[in-house]
């Protein structure tokens, strides 16, 4: 095992390694491994009734940007371009994560 962390400019960052075992970490948790099947689940209510396809390009968009809440109303079929580029809601304007960088 090599090492985790490193100093550059005087402040502690994670090596290569080190993110490799965070994310390996976080992927195994309870919360992550819940909502990595909610999105599944999805993914296969959609595939059965016909809305979307293997290889097709496209992904179910939770509308919310909460994996677990799966009612059809919060389920939306958008191309893969689209989905990926859409802003995590702990990024938007007004957020409580941003508050303090809005208020001003």
């Amino acid at each position: 095992m090599g090492r985790l962390w490193t100093t550059v400019g005087g402040k502690r960052r994670p090596t290569a390694e080190g993110y490799r075992q965070m994310y390996e970490k976080y992927q195994s948790s309870a919360k992550a491994k819940a909502e990595r099947a909610s999105r599944n689940k999805a993914r296969r209510a959609a595939i059965s009734s016909g809305r979307v396809h293997k290889g097709d390009g496209k992904e179910i968009d939770h509308r919310d940007s909460n994996p677990r809440n799966n009612a059809s109303s919060n389920l939306r079929v958008v191309s893969r371009y689209t989905n990926r580029s859409k802003k995590e809601n702990s990024r938007r304007r007004g957020s409580r994560r941003n508050k303090s960088a809005w208020g001003r």
